[in-house]
């Protein structure tokens, strides 16, 4: 089809005069959205990781610059690239030679497959907005999570205005505003009968503002669906967890010369206690199901 018949816009000359007119008609915005949404990616995501090694600190995103937490040089503009500078700089800080954890290159590279998706799916739409800023807020919580145990309120509960926001434009803010109070009310109910029962806290209060923040993005049944595989999924690592203590202990008494029912004896405590005192990041688990549960409804 030649692109008069395909773009009536082309007959009436509007190409002579808006070169955007041009490049929408031949498709030309559509096949620019994916990289444009990978190089968006590449800079939200080296922002995010200032997000994750500042917040749970209490510290500003803004200022200062960039420094390596060894050394404290400034980090110099060319060696602050995305991507890129981890690679060619070895992952090693440049002046003190200190290694540069891998989470800064996974957070870019994650964040910008993110948005590049969103791009692509959503175009050039409000929807894409939404869920790329809905999967970089669970991107940088679920790492601040594994790092540090804590999930800043910075960003679960602004996580948790934006959604409602975006809720306004498609008339969904009464079942989103349901969600919100009904999901984080069962996981801080959840919360209070662990501690009353064990003497333990089971849950943070950052997990019950995790799950309201997605609660905020996502329809009910997507967020029981996370509730769902995050515990099924806590709860094997968990116990997977315990039996690694288990067998590490066994073979540690063993080769103290421990008889096999003492160290069997010795290892099951040591994974009790592990069980009974180890802080579980369930927002790692929630962040990361409910990132599964949204791809999953994008082809379901």
């Amino acid at each position: 089809m030649r692109l008069a018949e395909a773009n009536p816009a082309y007959n009436r000359g509007v190409f002579s005069s808006s070169p955007a007119d041009l490049i929408t008609a031949t498709g030309g915005v559509a096949s620019l959205l994916g990289p444009l949404g990978f190089l968006l990616g590449l800079i939200f995501g080296s922002f995010l990781n200032v997000c994750v090694s500042r917040l749970p600190e209490g510290r500003s995103v803004v200022s200062p610059g960039s420094a390596c937490p060894h050394c404290g040089h400034a980090v110099r503009w060319y060696h602050n690239v995305p991507l890129l500078s981890w690679l060619l700089l070895r992952a090693r800080c440049r002046d003190c030679a200190a290694p540069i954890p891998a989470r800064y290159i996974l957070i870019e590279l994650a964040t910008a497959i993110l948005f590049c998706f969103c791009a692509v799916r959503y175009g050039f739409t409000l929807s894409a907005l939404q869920y790329a800023v809905f999967g970089w807020l669970l991107l940088g919580l679920i790492a601040t999570d594994a790092e540090t145990r804590l999930l800043p309120d910075a960003m679960t509960l602004s996580g948790v205005a934006i959604g409602l926001g975006f809720s306004f434009a498609d008339a969904t803010w009464r079942e989103k505003l349901l969600g919100v109070a009904v999901s984080a009310g069962f996981l801080y109910l959840t919360r209070w009968i662990y501690l009353r029962l064990r003497h333990v806290e089971g849950l943070g209060l950052g997990d019950v503002k995790l799950i309201a923040l997605i609660a905020a993005f996502l329809p009910p049944r997507s967020v029981l669906m996370t509730l769902l595989v995050a515990s099924v999924v806590g709860a094997l690592a968990g116990v997977a967890s315990a039996v690694a203590v288990w067998i590490k202990r066994l073979i540690r008494w063993k080769r103290r010369g421990a008889s096999t029912k003492t160290a069997q004896a010795r290892a099951t405590i040591a994974a009790r206690l592990m069980m009974r005192t180890y802080p579980l990041p369930f927002g790692v688990f929630l962040g990361a199901a409910a990132l599964a549960v949204w791809l999953w409804a994008q082809y379901s």
